[in-house]
């Protein structure tokens, strides 16, 4: 590679910003276009040196970009990721893939039909506290996997939720946050087998759940619970302890608790407990801690994106594979619905 790929961005939102932040700083990658209707996202624009449109088609038709991040609202996903697969162009698509599954397979479709990869942007895969956590379990320290212990609880200030959309069905926790959960446990821990949830809205009684609480079957016969709020006071969230963003004040706890029948592991710490002789509950545990180590991942998941344009690398979360992340969420809010213990066809 002699030069840095050009990348357009498509949606200048919350995280749209993060990705250009994480493009001014690239060593490998730069902005050469931004793409939003909205005169915050002109005046982006014009601060950061790029040319802005209002729409990606008049972006594509300028010039061909080496690759598109595509952080749109989730139900314009397909549309837009589909129109730059067509033409040639690989695809960086922010999470989750698509509004629903029959949205996220045009993308499956599009990505095969044009041999080009496309990301999905569960950036958290990126993180040298969860690649270590994965090398941990695939060395079989921890023995079978056995139960996961997820908490994400905490509080968004009254102000996020001025925004319509976010008082509405899909803006909830589910969507937004526990979704980072569960790719986080497909990826330590594996394929979903079922799922069963209860969820509530009782404290700020929107549309919307504000609390969710699931159990998880894995493949492999391992049981996970994941509970999340966003209006519980209390710093055990990945957020808060795992120090990825400055944006949120980091906590010296553990938010991640596996257990398997050799050993456990806490995250984001990476303490590995197990027994060094005998083994029982009356016997004494030993503690060893992994180091972890910082990173962005936004900065690794941009390098890995620049490698896939190259061809170097395939995606470390393919279409197909975020599309059974989204499955899997979406299954959350049908089993709470319904009741139901819900399958899924991995």
């Amino acid at each position: 590679m002699t030069s840095k790929k050009k990348i357009a961005l498509i949606g200048a939102g919350a995280i749209g910003k993060t990705h250009v932040e994480v493009l001014q700083r690239s060593t490998d990658a730069a902005l050469m276009a931004l793409v939003d209707p909205s005169p915050a996202a002109r005046l982006l624009a014009e601060a950061v040196g790029v040319p802005w449109f209002a729409n990606y088609h008049q972006m594509l038709e300028s010039n061909k970009p080496d690759g598109v991040i595509v952080a749109t609202p989730n139900a314009t996903h397909a549309e837009v990721g589909v129109c730059c697969m067509e033409l040639g162009i690989p695809v960086l698509i922010e999470k989750p893939i698509a509004d629903t599954l029959a949205a996220a397979q045009r993308l499956v479709d599009a990505s095969n039909r044009s041999g080009l990869p496309l990301l999905v942007g569960h950036h958290r895969r990126h993180n040298p506290i969860m690649r270590r956590a994965r090398a941990l379990l695939d060395s079989g320290c921890l023995g079978k996997p056995v139960t996961a212990t997820v908490m994400a609880n905490f509080l968004k200030p009254d102000s996020y939720f001025d925004i319509t959309w976010r008082r509405e069905a899909g803006g909830g926790p589910v969507l937004i946050n526990m979704i980072h959960e569960i790719d986080a446990m497909r990826f330590l821990f594996g394929e979903i087998a079922s799922v069963q949830a209860m969820s509530s809205n009782a404290i700020r009684q929107f549309s919307v759940e504000d609390t969710a609480a699931v159990i998880l079957r894995f493949r492999n016969g391992a049981l996970g619970t994941i509970s999340v709020c966003d209006t519980a006071t209390g710093p055990w969230n990945w957020d808060l302890c795992a120090g990825e963003s400055a944006h949120y004040p980091r906590q010296n706890e553990n938010s991640h608790f596996l257990s398997g029948t050799d050993g456990s592991l806490t995250l984001p710490g990476l303490d590995i407990w197990s027994y060094r002789e005998q083994r029982g509950w009356h016997d004494r545990l030993t503690q060893e801690r992994s180091t972890p180590h910082q990173g962005n991942p936004y900065e690794a998941q941009m390098r890995h994106f620049v490698a896939m344009i190259d061809g170097s690398e395939a995606p470390l979360c393919s279409a197909s594979d975020g599309m059974r992340t989204l499955a899997a969420t979406l299954a959350v809010h049908q089993a709470a619905a319904s009741g139901l213990t819900i399958m899924l066809d991995n």
